[in-house]
């Protein structure tokens, strides 16, 4: 199953209207959509535990929710720290 705008929101947190779009379309899963988040911000955690590489349809996720420059994404966790930084 495909996942919705909500879904894509859940995980990704604020992201622009043209994200979503191109989430959607590309047909991802929740389960993928996950993966690549994982893979874009703690790949380095991911490699250390051992995991495999991400596959191809997560590996285009990524491109597609990695941020090409600053701003254009925020790692949720690090944007609801309420401290001011």
């Amino acid at each position: 199953m495909t996942v919705t705008r909500q879904d894509v929101l859940s995980v990704l947190g604020r992201v622009d209207d043209v994200t979503i779009a191109e989430i959607i379309a590309f047909g991802a899963s929740l389960d993928e959509l996950r993966e690549a988040w994982a893979w874009a911000f703690g790949d380095e955690a991911l490699m250390s535990l051992g995991r495999p590489l991400p596959g191809t349809r997560a590996a285009a996720l990524i491109d597609l929710i990695e941020p090409d420059d600053e701003g254009d994404l925020t790692d949720p966790i690090q944007e609801d720290r309420g401290d001011g930084h």
